[in-house]
């Protein structure tokens, strides 16, 4: 398809973008379109496996938007288009043959404000095997406390799994949506901004969760908060008006970026 870009003065970036990985995610000059006003511009990266992938950048600056792409939340909204392509195990995500349902069962995904269904805890952590059909109790048993432990929340809830979700604290829904996304064993955790309405606390166990589980995901985090990418991610990618500016190992991007946009970013400068 041809759009024409608008007319917003965009940073220029003139250099090569790293290659970190094989691609466990590759993203192939991605455009994004709300209608006419385009959102993304040739976004290229490379999301390895098994690490945490940091997206920061100030607001309306595209990083969610590519975020809810690679579950393809965005078709949800109308009038919505885009060019290029996102490819998972080096098969695109838009191929006709790939049933979205399927997609996002691949693709676990946390929200920026925790939505424990109004249900019990067991029956959060086992909804996406029901909507699968699976019935055998054994299974859904095992489901409910390896979710659990893995989210470092079995201890605290053991005794209560038929009681309301609504009736734990904001960190522990939060950790319990975590277990929910993870339940139909996914191969990649979106987060998006999984900790802004935290108290430091919960946020902190958010995080410490976030390293451990990258040994069984990939993960690929939207944050606003620079000290909480630089803490848990190992790449990080800046985002300014809908470009990628600069991707690259979490501790170069914050020590020595190469863009200009990025430094006065990370120092604080604008954003």
């Amino acid at each position: 398809m041809n759009h024409q870009a608008n007319n917003c003065e965009l940073p220029t970036t003139n250099y090569e973008l790293p290659s970190h990985s094989d691609g466990f995610i590759e993203v192939k000059e991605f455009d994004f379109f709300y209608g006419k006003k385009q959102a993304l511009f040739g976004i290229n990266l490379e999301i390895p496996d098994r690490q945490v992938t940091a997206f920061i950048g100030p607001s309306g600056c595209g990083k969610s938007t590519l975020l809810r792409n690679f579950n393809r939340m965005n078709e949800l909204i109308p009038n919505i288009s885009h060019a290029g392509d996102i490819t998972i195990h080096g098969t695109s995500i838009f191929d006709p043959s790939v049933e979205i349902i399927a997609l996002r069962r691949r693709i676990g995904m946390v929200f920026q404000k925790s939505n424990p269904f109004p249900m019990s805890l067991y029956e959060n952590i086992v909804y996406p095997l029901r909507i699968t059909g699976q019935r055998q109790r054994s299974v859904l048993e095992e489901t409910v406390e390896r979710c659990l432990k893995a989210v470092v929340l079995w201890d605290e809830v053991k005794d209560r799994l038929h009681e309301s979700a609504l009736g734990l604290s904001g960190g522990q829904m939060q950790r319990l949506c975590i277990a929910r996304a993870i339940a139909s064993r996914p191969e990649i955790l979106l987060m998006d901004e999984p900790c802004s309405a935290l108290d430091p606390i919960a946020t902190a166990k958010i995080e410490e969760l976030i390293v451990e589980l990258k040994k069984d995901f990939t993960i690929v985090i939207v944050t606003h908060s620079m000290h909480q990418a630089s803490r848990i991610s190992d790449l990080t990618a800046f985002f300014y008006l809908g470009k990628l500016i600069e991707f690259d190992q979490t501790n170069k991007i914050f020590t020595a970026p190469i863009q200009k946009q990025t430094e006065d970013y990370i120092t604080g400068r604008f954003g």
